[in-house]
């Protein structure tokens, strides 16, 4: 057996451990192509529509606490304009969807006197539950707490991934986290990561994600979004 002494012996733990990463970097892709392309731009939305038992465009759902995000059971919103309650219909709003290029708040009051959301800018405010909801993008929690990061996407081979931390419902004056991860990175209940498709010639996407509902009246409920529509990047 060969002994090295302390020094040699540190001195080929490192050269054996340059090697092993070299080889690693050789074999797969860099940590920044893993990462995939930023999309910096704006979702824009496709209107939701349902036909022939079919949802298409952007809408939402709410899974029942206890259900699954493929079988339910599935809230019924007597407000919907589909034949199948289950699934709200969503409109773009002033910006015309969601972006990645910076927060997109809510207005000052952020409801009227009815508690119907005023917040319009990534859909037109829709009626759930005989009250409209809103969507917008915030630096922190209306609660208080750490600051949020804005939502980022990139794309790997036409698949979609990323972070929507800071997406917030408002709906009966109160506010419910539908991002995912939740603030701090969390992922409690039913809530799944940001997924999807994008083609690099037009621009037509897919995502989506659910995030769990924690406090208020639809406390253990889960919110899946299914977003459509045409990437547009900023100038």
């Amino acid at each position: 057996m060969i002994s090295f002494g302390p020094r040699r012996t540190l001195r080929v733990l490192a050269l054996v451990t340059v090697a092993i990463g070299l080889g690693a970097v050789q074999a797969g892709a860099s940590p920044k192509a893993s990462a995939g392309k930023p999309l910096v731009g704006t979702f824009k939305l496709a209107k939701g529509t349902f036909a022939n038992g079919v949802a298409s465009g952007s809408y939402f759902r709410m899974v029942y606490p206890g259900g699954t995000l493929k079988g339910g059971k599935f809230f019924q919103n007597p407000d919907s304009t589909a034949s199948d309650k289950s699934y709200t219909l969503v409109r773009p709003g002033s910006s015309g969807g969601l972006s990645t290029a910076g927060f997109q708040t809510g207005p000052t009051p952020a409801f009227d006197a009815k508690g119907d959301a005023l917040a319009s800018k990534i859909i037109t405010p829709a009626r759930f539950n005989a009250i409209a909801f809103g969507l917008s993008t915030l630096s922190h929690d209306p609660k208080g707490g750490p600051a949020i990061p804005a939502p980022s996407i990139a794309v790997t081979n036409g698949k979609l991934s990323g972070q929507v931390e800071a997406v917030y419902a408002s709906w009966n004056k109160l506010y419910f986290n539908q991002g995912s991860p939740k603030p701090g990175g969390t992922k409690p209940g039913l809530t799944s990561p940001v997924s999807g498709t994008y083609n690099s010639k037009t621009g037509a996407f897919v995502l989506q994600w659910a995030s769990a509902v924690i406090g208020g009246p639809f406390n253990g409920f889960t919110g899946y979004w299914h977003l459509q529509g045409t990437f547009t990047p900023s100038s």
